[in-house]
């Protein structure tokens, strides 16, 4: 499936988007929201453009205007952008401030602007919008992303569900190269080609593959190490399809069945057991926190990475882990929210039996967005 032509985000997925930041700000009484996090204005533009997984200095990456819907974008071409940005709404790169303070002053209705909201703050971020907007009271816009973002329209879940597709083929491709003597690296490489060849060149997971470690549950193996008969290998495959992360993570014994040692079966059983009470607790109106009650009801330590965390466009909340257990508390699962759920336990002498499935919060409780879930009869 190769693709030789960079589009912009369907018109469904980025309107439906757009219509729900425009509310959002009407609600809190934005007038213009300035974006820097490329997560935050791929959503607002529908447009793809650099995608990095790291941090970076905030900057003024796009601007949308509640009043008329207008957006602004940071952007030296018009490839990818859609015919509602025209190409007089964008501008360019520049390390010079006094260039994004004229951008800034020249966005339709920063004359009359009473509430400018930005999504993160650089070091001048402050002093650019004070000059650009004196009028204007400088406020957090984090709070109005968050509620937009935090559940996925009809036609965000169709997406996420086509990347997690992907990200299973590519786990699957993973899997056949797994063998005594393979290096984590060669898994991980099998997995990028598989990524490739279906057209995508863009994964979420940088090493997708770890040898579990036998006397540390949170220790992972280096690219280099050389697999043996009864190790047990993760796979944690992260793919990125049209901005969405696709992701999922598996566990295999390297040489088969046959070469499981002692109490690998038991391991993989426990996991199954723990992921059952995962899977009950993500039922709307209920807390987050269920999740980590679900860890200390199985009697299974928490694990080295969250225990859940949101899936979409990158930063994504809510994310659950024991240091945040009174944030998870106070939060609840709402239909349409999308996640990624992690069952991970751990046997000194054995390695650890991990496994990730990406799920969507229905009215009825949680529906997996796999074809072939980890859980079933035996290790894998």
């Amino acid at each position: 499936m190769a693709r030789t032509e960079v589009l912009p985000d369907n018109e469904t997925l980025r309107l439906g988007r757009r219509e729900r930041i425009l509310a959002e700000m009407e609600s809190a009484g934005v007038d213009l929201l300035v974006l820097g996090r490329e997560a935050n204005a791929r959503y607002v533009s529908g447009v793809p453009r650099l995608w990095l997984a790291g941090t970076r200095p905030a900057g003024v990456g796009c601007v949308i205007v509640r009043e008329t819907g207008t957006v602004y974008l940071l952007s030296t071409w018009d490839e990818g952008v859609p015919e509602e940005i025209p190409r007089e709404n964008l501008y360019g790169y520049t390390f010079n401030s006094a260039n994004f303070l004229e951008v800034l002053r020249n966005v339709e209705g920063a004359e009359s602007a009473r509430t400018v909201a930005i999504d993160s703050l650089g070091g001048g971020a402050i002093s650019l919008l004070s000059k650009s907007f004196p009028q204007a009271s400088i406020v957090d816009g984090e709070e109005v992303l968050q509620r937009a973002r935090r559940t996925k329209t009809p036609a965000e879940i169709d997406a996420m569900a086509s990347a997690v597709r992907l990200a299973e083929e590519c786990v699957q491709a993973a899997a056949r190269a797994i063998a005594p003597g393979v290096k984590p690296g060669q898994v991980t490489g099998a997995f990028m080609e598989a990524m490739a060849r279906a057209g995508v060149c863009t994964p979420s997971v940088q090493d997708t593959t770890w040898i579990t470690s036998r006397s540390d549950p949170g220790n992972r193996s280096a690219r280099t190490v050389e697999m043996s008969a009864g190790d047990l290998v993760a796979v944690e495959g992260g793919v990125l399809l049209d901005g969405y992360a696709g992701e999922l993570g598996r566990t295999f014994v390297v040489g088969g069945a046959e070469a499981a040692v002692a109490g690998t079966e038991e391991l993989f059983g426990r996991r199954d057991e723990l992921f059952g009470r995962l899977l009950d607790a993500c039922r709307p109106g209920e807390p987050l926190s269920g999740l980590l009650d679900a860890y200390d009801a199985a009697g299974v330590p928490a694990p080295p990475m969250p225990v859940a965390r949101a899936l979409g466009l990158g930063y994504d909340h809510p994310v659950v882990t024991p240091e945040l257990a009174r944030t998870a508390k106070d939060d609840i699962f709402e239909p349409d929210m999308v996640m990624a759920v992690t069952a991970f336990v751990w046997g000194e002498g054995v390695g650890a039996a991990y496994g990730q499935e990406p799920l969507v919060i229905t009215e009825s409780g949680a529906e997996l967005l796999v074809g072939s879930p980890f859980t079933g009869p035996g290790p894998g």
